[in-house]
């Protein structure tokens, strides 16, 4: 078994299984993507910039041609000519930011991962497409797409989206999954023959720090934003403990160099304290799940400035679809131990003042259920405007993205979408975004 286990989703199960705690996403209305300058005037009940604490109240931003150019006083007189779109009976925040999707995956697919043998490049190109629209569509206007089996199909995505031709977030892209052979970024599964994966889906395969090397350049020259290196197995891997450790210190070492070389980051998979710790000493810029970190390991990232991105949602659903799909019992229990691990992780994390990041690992549920994890961030601990700042401006900041998304500022690009009610006194509001505006085009409004 893969162990980059994803929890299994179906969609029908959603209403029936989910709905106790939320409405699952409505029916989305969509406004037709049409090429224009990017100027409207947005009128917002209540504003949250993503950057500070206070809340503004009745404020008109103003986009033009596809940037903040100005907030004013709700009631300010606006240009005639310039569309206008009324929120005043919401409270308007900067897009999200995931930094924790694989858009060429689905949580589905962990019933057979042999799915991956037989898809075609058509296939991958289709399945990143659909999932960047899901996830946009939800609020989540910039994503950084951790790694993929088929990294060339979040080239595609994001080259389509980017021409107009496809409904999606600015996407940065990690490239391949730079892994041992038989690891947590290969393919090998029971029931099939090594000889049937597609090399194409096996690019960042090394072993030894001369093999990573070779293969994180070629990463960076296919367009990789940042690097990404499995150090760790995933908590539901066949025969390992959760966690075990893969790539050696030695290894990663080689991948930060070849990042540091292109001025970009690496990323690192981890979920015990050894490979958080070997990640850290070999000089990665952020962990992912982090899920069996030592207060030592948390100290050591709190003094190197290590980011975690940690989905600290996903247990729950994994819990729920498990047992309604019949999971093995020490899945289950595995999932259970590690979930409140993770948590209790989370919590000591960001009291020490460890940069936390807002990342679901979107295919573990639903590309378009992105925005359950706030209210699990907040139920363990973290203030409210420190969990959307995880989503907005301090994702950016990490991402090297500041100066274009993140917040509701001036000069940034003009992305924004739009809750009902107050979500600093319920984040469950998170989960059902009701508008979307990106570049100063309105892509979602429900109320239209």
């Amino acid at each position: 078994m893969n162990k980059l286990f994803r929890s299994i989703s179906v969609p029908a199960l959603l209403a029936a299984s989910l709905s106790g705690c939320s409405p699952t996403p409505a029916e989305i209305a969509t406004v037709p993507f049409v090429p224009d300058s990017g100027s409207l005037f947005v009128r917002c009940g209540a504003l949250i910039d993503g950057l500070s604490d206070e809340v503004l109240h009745d404020r008109m931003v103003v986009i033009r041609d596809g940037r903040f150019v100005d907030i004013v006083a709700g009631d300010a007189k606006v240009d005639a000519d310039t569309a206008m779109l009324d929120l005043r009976d919401k409270t308007c925040l900067p897009g999200l930011i995931n930094t924790h999707v694989h858009l060429a995956e689905r949580a589905e697919d962990s019933l057979d991962y042999g799915i991956y043998y037989r898809r075609t490049l058509d296939d991958h190109n289709a399945l990143a497409i659909k999932s960047a629209e899901m996830n946009f569509l939800t609020g989540f206007t910039t994503v950084r797409n951790v790694g993929e089996f088929e990294p060339r199909a979040i080239t595609y995505a994001r080259d389509q989206i980017d021409a107009g031709k496809a409904l999606g977030p600015r996407i940065q892209t990690g490239g391949p999954y730079l892994t041992i052979p038989g690891g947590g970024g290969d393919l090998v599964v029971p029931d099939y023959d090594e000889s049937e994966i597609p090399l194409a889906l096996r690019t960042g395969l090394a072993r030894g720090p001369d093999q990573f090397r070779e293969k994180a350049q070629l990463a960076v020259d296919a367009g990789a934003d940042f690097l990404k290196v499995i150090a760790s197995g995933a908590v539901f891997a066949f025969g390992t403990p959760p966690g075990e450790p893969e790539m050696t210190q030695a290894e990663i070492e080689a991948v930060v160099a070849v990042a540091r070389a292109a001025g970009i980051k690496v990323t690192a998979h981890v979920h015990s304290a050894q490979s958080g710790l070997d990640a850290i000493l070999a000089g990665v810029d952020s962990l992912e799940h982090a899920s069996l970190l030592t207060d030592e390991v948390i100290e050591l990232a709190a003094e190197r400035g290590v980011a975690l991105s940690m989905d600290v949602y996903n247990g729950t659903y994994t819990d729920t679809v498990g047992r309604e799909q019949g999971y093995p019992e020490e899945y289950l229990q595995r999932n259970t131990d590690t979930t409140e691990a993770q948590r209790v992780v989370f919590e000591k994390a960001y009291a020490r003042g460890v940069t936390i990041l807002y990342g679901t690992d979107a295919c573990v549920h639903p590309h378009d259920m992105s925005g359950w994890q706030f209210a699990i961030m907040v139920e363990r601990g973290m203030q409210p405007m420190d969990a959307i700042r995880s989503a907005t401006s301090v994702a950016a900041d990490h991402m090297g993205m500041a100066a274009d998304v993140g917040a509701i500022e001036i000069g940034r690009f003009g992305d924004l979408i739009a809750v009902d009610g107050n979500p600093l006194s319920d984040m469950l509001l998170m989960r059902d975004v009701k508008v979307v505006v990106k570049g100063g085009l309105v892509f979602k409004n429900q109320d239209r």
